[in-house]
């Protein structure tokens, strides 16, 4: 009966599978053919034997009910797996696990599973960030209200606020850049990390069964992988989930009904909003990612006590891993799918922009106003107390900051009533926001 909403409600199925049972047991699979076909290398083993543990090495012919029967006996899931192999591989079973430890294969099974979610973790994040690109590039010169303090500031255009979210994005795939080579890693150097059991030949066998699996070879380790590797991936998953939630929540931001300006798709002829609320158009999709990006956040602290082993090891943090790293990054998968969905159909009202700007009576020009006064020559202290006091009355009187401006003699002596109105265009104050978007959109691209 399943319990975990894993298996009924979130996430995708290509990276669940690479963390199901199968996937586990198919890649340990894998980990013990390589050790073989190593050996075979080296001169310890036939080729005969190779060919006959290849032939077995796969979840047909070794199946995970009959790896968990054994368990049942042995009490020792790797034991079991090797007893399992054994049986199928006949007369070639002696040279099953020779010379490796069970970590040896569990850590090196962890590692291909973290290649394989890290290859589908770039190319959701390469969609997305197109799919940013597209957006900020389409939007590079819509005006809108920029907000500090959840209060009007001055004018930005939506572009350039995706852009920043975009830029953020790109540095997340350098990241994942460089860490891949430190997290991709696997282990083969027996019990302690001495390489005693591998013979003289230790050093080498560890690298070609790494190299032939498509892992790093790490320099030296205890009977596990360094667990900081670890912790360097879940807290690289930890990272891009939190800038999903932050483009998100910023979504839900702009699509308060008091806001209007930006929101989730909506499907107008079929979707439910509410049980009883019959006109509601909730952002549901972008408020279930953020929920989600918080519980992958959550497994920053299991990983780092994960890291807190006794002497060469011990076994404290496998069953939390079990959690950890297959939770994090299926969930990782799921919400970037789900940030992508949303930002790919995102709607965008420019016409509330422009009435959101409208409502400010023209506060959001003072900054405009000020500058303007600093270039005619007044000093910038003064042209700030005369904009805060002009502001203060538009907001005490309701009236229209350009009107009050308008009755200030140490302004209207400086400017034409054309040069005022022009300072009030809430375009005229956006700086170089384009050239920042084009700019954040071409590194971007160039990235991916």
């Amino acid at each position: 009966m399943p319990v975990s909403p894993l298996d009924y409600r979130y996430g995708r199925d290509p990276i669940k599978l690479v963390w199901s049972q199968d996937g586990r047991h198919s890649r340990q699979l894998e980990v013990e053919r390589a050790l073989i076909w190593a050996h075979n290398q080296l001169g310890r083993v036939s080729d005969e034997h190779y060919a006959a543990v290849a032939a077995i090495s796969n979840p047909i012919s070794v199946t995970a009910e009959r790896v968990d029967e054994i368990e049942r006996e042995t009490r020792h899931d790797i034991m079991a797996l090797t007893k399992a192999m054994a049986e199928a591989a006949g007369e070639a079973g002696w040279c099953i696990h020779l010379g490796a430890t069970s970590n040896d294969i569990v850590d090196t099974a962890v590692g291909l599973q973290i290649k394989d979610s890290v290859e589908i973790h770039r190319e959701i994040l390469t969609t997305l960030i197109t799919t940013l690109a597209d957006l900020a590039e389409r939007e590079r010169a819509t005006v809108m209200l920029g907000r500090t303090h959840g209060q009007a500031a001055v004018p930005i255009t939506f572009g350039l606020k995706i852009a920043v979210f975009l830029d953020e994005f790109r540095r997340h795939y350098v990241r994942l850049e460089e860490i891949t080579e430190r997290v991709c890693v696997g282990k083969f150097l027996g019990a302690v990390g001495t390489g005693a059991a591998q013979g003289k030949d230790a050093r080498q066998l560890q690298k070609l069964i790494l190299t032939h699996l498509g892992l790093s070879v790490p320099l030296v380790t205890t009977q596990v992988v360094g667990r900081d590797r670890y912790i360097e991936w879940v807290s690289w998953m930890a990272n891009v989930a939190t800038s999903v939630e932050k483009l998100l929540q910023e979504i839900r931001n702009l699509q308060r009904s008091e806001i209007a300006e930006v929101g989730e798709w909506f499907d107008a002829e079929k979707q439910v909003g509410s049980s009883t609320m019959a006109h509601k158009r909730n952002p549901i999709t972008a408020e279930n990612a953020c929920g989600l990006a918080r519980i992958v956040r959550s497994f920053i602290v299991p990983s780092y006590e994960n890291a807190l082993l006794w002497h060469e090891r011990d076994l404290a943090n496998s069953s939390a891993e079990r959690f950890t790293l297959s939770h994090a990054a299926i969930l990782l998968d799921d919400i970037m799918e789900k940030c992508n969905r949303v930002m790919s159909k995102c709607v965008v009202d420019t016409k509330n922009m422009r009435l959101n700007i409208d409502r400010q009576n023209g506060l959001v020009m003072a900054e405009k106003v000020m500058i303007e006064l600093v270039d005619a020559g007044i000093p910038r202290d003064e042209a700030h107390e005369i904009l805060r006091s002009a502001s203060m009355v538009s907001i005490s009187e309701s009236r229209h900051l350009r009107e009050i401006c308008g009755g200030i003699e140490a302004i209207t002596q400086r400017f034409s009533n054309d040069q005022l109105d022009e300072m009030f265009e809430p375009a005229s104050h956006i700086g170089v926001s384009l050239e920042l978007v084009d700019e954040a959109v071409a590194a971007a691209r160039a990235q991916i």
